[in-house]
């Protein structure tokens, strides 16, 4: 990913699909350690798109927003490359609180924070 902040990373994650795909949707856990708002501290992905169908008991997403059986794998990661894309993260309803808040009260610390990951992250690839 160019141009971001996980350029010239190796960033390694898995899909786990369950029994009833592809009614209900995989999920993404990254393997490499990752500091960002949407990703829980084990490495899980928490986006809309592999959240169950359905209403958000919370009210942060449409209906239309969360995982429907016409979604593939090329549109998961499509969606992973967006979040990460993004020069600034959204932190509303985050699963990491506290990149979260760094984001919001440090965002340059933040981004140092990040671009360590990722260079350690190139140094591991092939270990």
């Amino acid at each position: 990913m160019t141009d971001t902040l996980y350029e010239g990373g190796f960033l390694k994650a898995e899909l786990i699909f369950p029994h009833e795909y592809p009614l209900l949707p995989p999920r993404m856990k990254f393997k490499t350690p990752m500091w960002h708002p949407n990703i829980y501290e084990d490495g899980t992905l928490c986006i809309s798109i592999l959240h169950a169908p359905g209403q958000d008991e919370y009210g942060y997403e449409d209906a239309s927003e969360r995982w429907l059986p016409v979604h593939t794998v090329e549109s998961i990661l499509l969606s992973v490359i967006s979040l990460l894309s993004s020069d600034t993260p959204n932190t509303d309803s985050p699963a990491n609180i506290d990149a979260a808040k760094q984001v919001r009260e440090d965002l340059a610390g933040y981004r140092k924070k990040v671009r360590r990951l990722v260079r350690q992250s190139s140094e591991d690839a092939f270990e």
